[in-house]
């Protein structure tokens, strides 16, 4: 991410909280652009809420500072703060329709004419027809973007989102997504957006920071998160990944050869996070829909020069768009292979050998010395 030194830019500098002897978010240097979206995502406990309550004032940090383009903020509180905070609860008042709910900050600000401002921001969020409705007429949705204009109409330098789309069903968590991008990239300003939802991330942000244990595990945009992992913690948190335990039996060049239960593989040294050396060890990793899936006897149908590994499929289960695969393989007794529902092969039931082949430009490498099972966790809500 380019450290920029626009007027707009997040930047934390060494922040750190601790309560007592724990540490919730270890020292901590971040800078966010002006105008980006930028995600904090992870599991419940990482850290992710503390840093956006710091930014916001609500969490007083044990070292360091937060600055909102030149101005240093660390002792200022949150209402003198350039910044409005978005929660999973609404927070309306029952009492006022929407067209007052978001003008109350403007009439506490002691603006009289805000008739425009309030109509404006209604309109930018499709809400400018249900200006005289009260919020529990409105859907979850409606009051989530209720929410959002009131927190915009005070022009703040940075939003901050915190779990906002947790309370909502899928369909509509997934249409609110999509109208929140929307409204970011009109208005133009910061949006600072926690979440446990890795869907939601990759989906809005332009830049995500993973964190894990009060520290960022990796930071850079959804799709180089997704096929570049640096850890098993991102590889497995950013979706599923197939990690294979294997032996480096060439290294040095542009390509590197493993070996694991009698199968060679290829892999570019460039996507490897550690520097690998002949007679090492180094996961591979490979993310189910990478892989095709041919039975066993059709394995003179795959082409040269692909990685290949001989299974059985241990389950199947249809998903409607594809079918997920459990292959129980000598190299990984569960790899996981996902197969577009185009043309089925019914052979391909449990019990079934099969040849899985991918192509090894497909193919990541890590360190081996990590927890292959690192980011395999329950998610809550609320993280």
């Amino acid at each position: 991410m380019t450290d920029k030194t626009a007027g707009g830019d997040v930047r934390l500098a060494g922040i750190s909280k601790h309560y007592g002897s724990f540490t919730a978010v270890h020292p901590l240097d971040l800078t966010i652009p002006q105008g980006s979206f930028f995600a904090l995502l992870g599991a419940s406990g990482c850290g992710k809420t503390t840093t956006l309550r710091m930014i916001a004032g609500l969490e007083e940090p044990s070292t360091g500072t937060v600055s909102l383009g030149d101005r240093e903020v660390t002792q200022l509180p949150p209402y003198k703060r350039p910044v409005n905070t978005v929660f999973q609860s609404y927070a309306l008042f029952p009492h006022l329709n929407i067209y007052e709910n978001v003008a109350f900050g403007l009439r506490r600000r002691g603006i009289k004419s805000v008739k425009k401002q309030v109509e404006d921001m209604l309109e930018l969020v499709e809400l400018g027809q249900f200006a005289q409705r009260k919020p529990h007429q409105l859907s979850g949705g409606q009051q989530q973007r209720v929410a959002v204009a009131r927190a915009l109409i005070n022009h703040p330098q940075v939003l901050l989102l915190d779990e906002p789309l947790g309370a909502l069903d899928l369909k509509l968590r997934r249409q609110m997504q999509l109208e929140l991008k929307r409204i970011q990239t009109e208005v133009g300003i910061t949006f600072v957006h926690v979440t446990h939802d890795q869907e939601e991330a990759m989906t809005m942000a332009d830049t995500v920071a993973v964190m894990n244990g009060g520290r960022v595990e990796q930071l850079g945009a959804p799709a180089e998160l997704y096929e570049n992992p640096k850890t098993t913690f991102v590889a497995n948190f950013l979706g599923t990944s197939n990690l294979i335990e294997a032996e480096v039996l060439e290294a040095g060049g542009s390509e590197v050869v493993v070996g694991s239960a009698g199968a060679k593989l290829r892999l570019p040294a460039a996507r490897c996070s550690t520097t690998p050396k002949a007679g090492g060890k180094l996961l591979v990793g490979v993310r189910p829909e990478k892989i095709s899936l041919v039975h066993a006897e059709d394995e003179d149908t795959v082409a040269a020069g692909r990685n290949t590994v001989r299974g059985t499929i241990a389950a199947s289960s249809f998903i409607g768009v594809s079918t997920q695969f459990v292959i129980d393989s000598p190299v990984c007794p569960e790899l996981e292979v996902y197969v577009q529902n185009i043309e089925r092969d019914a052979r391909l039931v449990p019990g079934a050998e099969v040849v899985l082949h991918w192509n090894p430009e497909h193919t990541f490498g890590l360190d081996a010395a990590q927890d292959i099972d690192a980011g395999i966790e329950t998610v809550e809500e609320g993280a």
